[in-house]
C-alpha cells in the first residue's frame, strides 16, 4: 500500500506540474508578450540558389535603408524613435522554402513585418502565409501581375507590375525612331515573371504592328544555342527577352558565337545589374529595356535626402551602382514608417496593429521618394502594387544606363539599329 500510495502522489504532483505548465504556455498571450523598444523586420530573399544575385540586390536594399535609418536614430514616431532590427531569412531561390521561411519569421522571430523576396514565384508562396497569420509585407522587387489579380490583403510592391511597364521599349522603338521593327522573336522563362514579360511584350508588338516570328517560354536551364540557331534563320529586326541576367548573358554569349545581331536585343530584368554589364563588357551596349527608375532621377528623399545622394551612399556601401530593384527595396522601409506613423503603433506590433497598419499603407500615397511617387492601388488587376510609376525606355551606352524614352523625358534619342559587336 505504502508503495501504491507514493506512486499514486508522484503521479498527482506529475499531473499537477504539467497543468502548471500548460497554464504558463498557452494562457493570456498578455501575460507573456515579447516587449521591445525596436522594430524587428523580416527580410525574406534569395541568398542562395539560381537567384542569389538578384537576392543579394534586395538584400542591399532594404539593408542600406535600416543602417541610414538606425544611423538617424531610428524610426520617429512622436516623441520616440525605433530602431531597427532585420532578420535574414534564406528562401533558396526556391518557393516551397520562401513559405517556410514566413512561417518561421511569423511563429518563432515573431516580426513586426516583412520585407519581400526578390522573385515573384517565391512571393507568391510568401503570401498565403501572411493572409493566414495577418502579417503586412512589402516587396520590393517582384513585378508578376499574378500577384496583384490574387489580391492578397496583407502584400504589396513598390515596383510597378511588368505588364503595366513591359510594353514601353517596343513603342519607342514603334514611334521614335527612323524605320519601327518590322518583326521579333520572344523567348520568355517558365516563371512568373519571366513568362508575364514575355507576354507583356508580345501584346505591345501585336498593338504596334510588329510580327511575331518566334514566341517560346522555355524551362530555366535551357541550352540557348539551338534556339539561337532557329531564330537566327528567321532574321527577326528585335529578339526580345523575359528572363534574369543570367538567362540574359547566355543569350547574348550565344548570339555573339553563332554570328547572329538582330538589330536591337531587349530585355528585361537584368541588364541594369552591376553583373550584366561587367562580365559582357561592350557586348552589353546598345541592349533595350524598360524600369521606372534610373540613378540620373533625382527625387528628395526624407531618409536620405535625395536619389543622388542614396546613388552616393549605395555606391561607398557596396562598391556598385544601384539598379532600379535596389532602390525600389531601399524605398520599401519608408513607407513602412510613413504607415506606422499614421497610425501610432509601437513595436511590438500585435494582431489589431497589424491590421491598422494594413489600412494605413493602403491610404499612404507619398509624392517623393529616392524611387518616385509611392500610391498602391487597392481594387483591380493590380490590388497593392504601385502605380504611381511611368514606365522609362533604357538603352546601355558605354555602360551606363540611358533613358532614351518616352520622348518627353529621354536624354538621348535611341540607338537603332545598333552597330554590330565585331565593331565596338
Amino acid at each position: 500500500m505504502k508503495n501504491i500510495g507514493s506512486k499514486f502522489l508522484a503521479l498527482l504532483i506529475s499531473i499537477v506540474i504539467a497543468a502548471i505548465l500548460v497554464a504558463g504556455c498557452g494562457g493570456s498571450t498578455k501575460s507573456t508578450a515579447e516587449k521591445r523598444d525596436y522594430f524587428k523586420v523580416g527580410v525574406i530573399t534569395s541568398l542562395s540558389g539560381a537567384e542569389a544575385y538578384g537576392g543579394n540586390v534586395t538584400r542591399r536594399g532594404y539593408e542600406l535603408w535600416a543602417e541610414t535609418v538606425n544611423k538617424k536614430g531610428g524610426i520617429k514616431l512622436g516623441e520616440k524613435s525605433y530602431q531597427v532590427k532585420l532578420i535574414f531569412a534564406d528562401d533558396q531561390s526556391d518557393p516551397n522554402a520562401g513559405a517556410d521561411a514566413a512561417q518561421r519569421m511569423i511563429t518563432s522571430e515573431k516580426v513586426d513585418f516583412i520585407l519581400g523576396p526578390y522573385t515573384s514565384g517565391v512571393t507568391m508562396a510568401v503570401a498565403p502565409i501572411l493572409e493566414k497569420y495577418k502579417v503586412p509585407m512589402i516587396t520590393g522587387s517582384a513585378e508578376s501581375p499574378l500577384i496583384w489579380k490574387q489580391k492578397f490583403k496583407y502584400t504589396f510592391g513598390t515596383i510597378p507590375a511588368v505588364d503595366l511597364t513591359g510594353s514601353q521599349p517596343l513603342a519607342t522603338l514603334a514611334k521614335e525612331v527612323g524605320s519601327k521593327p518590322a518583326s521579333i522573336a520572344i523567348l520568355g522563362v517558365n516563371d512568373p515573371f519571366s513568362k508575364a514579360t514575355a507576354e507583356a511584350f508580345k501584346a505591345a508588338a501585336e498593338k504596334e504592328g510588329i510580327k511575331v516570328l518566334k514566341y517560346d517560354i522555355v524551362p530555366a536551364g535551357t541550352d540557348f544555342n539551338p534556339l539561337i540557331s532557329a531564330i537566327k534563320g528567321l532574321n527577326p529586326d528585335v529578339l526580345a527577352v523575359g528572363g534574369h541576367e543570367k538567362e540574359h548573358m547566355e543569350i547574348i554569349k550565344a548570339s555573339k558565337s553563332l554570328g547572329f545581331m538582330p538589330k536591337v536585343f531587349l530585355m528585361h530584368y537584368g541588364i541594369t545589374t552591376p553583373d550584366f554589364i561587367k562580365n559582357l563588357g561592350k557586348n552589353s551596349d546598345y541592349v533595350m529595356g524598360a524600369t521606372t527608375w534610373t540613378p540620373d532621377l533625382n527625387y528628395k528623399d526624407a531618409v536620405f535626402g535625395s536619389t543622388k545622394k542614396y546613388v552616393e551612399a549605395a555606391k561607398i556601401r557596396y562598391g556598385s551602382m544601384p539598379d532600379y530593384t535596389e532602390a525600389a527595396c531601399a524605398a520599401t522601409g519608408q513607407i513602412f514608417t510613413a504607415a506606422l506613423a499614421k497610425i501610432k503603433a509601437i513595436p511590438p506590433l500585435n494582431e489589431e496593429q497589424r491590421e491598422k497598419l494594413v489600412k494605413a499603407l493602403e491610404e499612404v500615397k507619398i509624392d517623393s521618394t529616392l524611387y518616385g511617387p509611392i500610391k498602391f492601388a487597392t481594387d483591380g488587376a493590380w490590388y497593392h502594387n504601385n502605380t504611381g510609376l511611368k514606365a522609362l525606355t533604357i538603352q546601355i551606352m558605354q555602360g551606363n544606363q540611358i533613358i532614351v524614352g518616352p520622348k518627353q523625358v529621354k536624354l538621348k534619342d535611341p540607338v537603332y539599329p545598333v552597330p554590330p559587336m565585331s565593331s565596338r
